[in-house]
Formats: structure tokens, C-alpha cells, sequence
């Protein structure tokens, strides 16, 4: 399956707004649990913190979905 493509630009966006902007948490504080479980991968490799800055290519996996920003 394909991952979900998210659009994000050029700058980025941070891990813990992107869990908030595709819906997989409501806030920061969800995110925050879900990140602290090792539920989130960033390019296959486990990833806890909330402040990653995330560039286009990258894919995340994260609350059963895989999105891939571009």
C-alpha cells in the first residue's frame, strides 16, 4: 500500500503538529503518550521526540496510517 500523501512545503513541519494536523492525535499532550509508547516511526527508525522536524520525503508511520510528505 501506498503512503498517504501529506503536504507540508518546503520548511517542513514538526512531528507532533503533523500527529495534530492528519488527525492521528487531538493535542500535543496525545501526542506526546503515543511518541512516549515507540508507536511512531519516522523512515522506518523509532522515533520519541515531538519537535522532529519533518521535510518532504520523509514517511511517517504513526496510529496505523503512513503518510508521506511532500
Amino acid at each position: 500500500m501506498e503512503p498517504e500523501p501529506v503536504e507540508v512545503g518546503a520548511d517542513g513541519i514538526r512531528l507532533g503538529q503533523l500527529l495534530k494536523l492528519v488527525g492521528v492525535v487531538d493535542t500535543g499532550g496525545a501526542a506526546r503518550e503515543l511518541l512516549d509508547g515507540g508507536d511512531v516511526r519516522v523512515n522506518g527508525k523509532a522515533e520519541s521526540r515531538r519537535g522532529r522536524q519533518l521535510r518532504p520525503g520523509d514517511v511517517v508511520t504513526a496510529g496505523g496510517r503512513e503518510l508521506r510528505l511532500t
